[in-house]
């Protein structure tokens, strides 16, 4: 099994939606990124720059989930992906977006897609 960086729960208020009403009034999503990188030299320097910063991912994703408005939660799992794989050393990134509460007439905590994205 290959290594791992894991980002769990980044949650957010966002405008995604397929009706305009949820353009709208937007929602609350959660991702959770993983993404495939060997950490030994990382892990036996102590050293952050032979590694991936984890914050600077998740600031990525924030900015990718609140500064768009995408139709499909689909949509914006593989924007994510792309953005990490063109400016993250990762050869690989799996990406969950989760509508949390979404507004259907069977109660449900959350829909949601998942992603895998090699280079």
């Amino acid at each position: 099994m290959p290594d791992a960086i894991l980002i769990e729960g980044i949650t957010f208020h966002a405008y995604h939606g397929a009706s305009d009403e949820e353009q709208a009034v937007g929602h609350r999503y959660s991702v959770d990124i993983v993404l495939e990188y060997d950490i030994r030299s990382a892990a036996q320097s102590d050293d952050l720059s032979k590694t991936i910063n984890y914050s600077a991912v998740a600031k990525r994703v924030l900015a990718i989930g609140t500064e768009n408005q995408y139709r499909l939660i689909e949509t914006l799992a593989e924007r994510i992906a792309e953005d990490i794989l063109q400016n993250f050393p990762a050869s690989a990134v799996e990406v969950t977006v989760r509508k949390l509460l979404p507004p259907m007439k069977v109660p449900a905590q959350a829909t949601g897609v998942r992603i895998q994205r090699r280079r």
